[in-house]
């Protein structure tokens, strides 16, 4: 059997990660608060020769790491939004502003609270898929979803900050 003739995919794609949602079910997966996504190997892994459009890590409280806003900006042209209590809100307000403007919004959330939010994406002809933690993903944001990804161990690391001492 031969493979098909290759195929040029032109799909516009926005990431919206719901931060603490990922950050509970990457701690909860590893077993370890110090695990974080690892970006460089989840990003490609998700987009599959599509083009990113944008990536908005949606996190609530204060200590929203720097490094991390830094990273997203220099790394993928992305940006950390503070909430003021969880990111349901927000990133749904965020995904109803931006679905003229893509053909796929990745959310990285496994809470049955964005079925709603799926439902409606859909309606309005866009691609909605779901990358999350199997055992923290409901049931039924899975099913609603054009496409499931798991997000394994291979896609986190565990941040050890370094604790390098000065000689003198």
């Amino acid at each position: 059997m031969q493979p098909p003739p290759p195929v040029n995919i032109s799909q516009s794609v926005a990431i919206l990660i719901d931060g603490n949602n990922i950050e509970k079910s990457l701690h909860d997966l590893v077993n370890d608060t110090s695990a974080m996504l690892n970006f460089d190997t989840l990003i490609p892994k998700l987009l599959i020769n599509r083009g990113l459009n944008r990536l908005i890590y949606f996190r609530e409280g204060k200590n929203i790491s720097s490094k991390l806003a830094e990273r997203l900006h220099t790394y993928y042209h992305g940006s950390v939004v503070p909430c003021y209590k969880s990111a349901d809100i927000p990133l749904t307000i965020k995904a109803t502003q931006i679905a003229q403007k893509v053909d796929t919004i990745i959310i990285l959330s496994g809470d049955a609270d964005y079925v709603e939010l799926v439902s409606h994406l859909k309606s309005e002809g866009v691609r909605v898929e779901i990358a999350a933690v199997e055992h923290s993903t409901a049931q039924v944001l899975k099913e609603e979803a054009d496409y499931y990804t798991p997000i394994t161990k291979e896609d986190c690391f565990i941040y050890r900050p370094s604790t390098s001492r000065k000689k003198g």
